[in-house]
């Protein structure tokens, strides 16, 4: 059972590369309470789909990118591009989204002179009153 379990990871370890780094970077974002980890966590899965994504659409083999050359137009021949052209949206979408989740943390550091998310929310509900 092992044998079969070793083997199977083996096959597939970008995959599972790819699913621990998501499930810590989950792990962060749901249990830390300071945001630049909180941060740090969505980066990380944001990573882990992106590997995935980018393990998912690699074939091995000769074959080469999609333009043609020297007549050859069977599709067997070619890499499919749209797995790597939805990690490169993906990052660049990414990136915007942590710059701006950072600029708001700068913005709220400023504001309560903390990173702890319950200590904020504290201050918050002492302003209401």
């Amino acid at each position: 059972m092992l044998r079969h379990v070793t083997e199977l990871v083996n096959q597939h370890l970008d995959e599972v590369a790819a699913l621990i780094l998501f499930g810590v970077g989950f792990t962060m974002l749901l249990l830390d309470k300071n945001l630049i980890k909180k941060i740090i966590g969505f980066s990380m899965m944001d990573s882990g789909i992106y590997l995935f994504l980018a393990s998912y659409g690699y074939i091995g083999g000769l074959r080469s990118a999609p333009v043609y050359t020297n007549g050859v137009t069977d599709p067997a021949a070619y890499v499919n591009p749209l797995p790597a052209g939805l990690v490169l949206t993906g990052i660049v979408v990414s990136v915007s989204v942590t710059a701006v989740m950072l600029g708001l943390t700068v913005r709220l550091y400023q504001r309560y002179h903390t990173l702890d998310m319950d200590e904020i929310a504290e201050q918050i509900r002492k302003e209401g009153k």
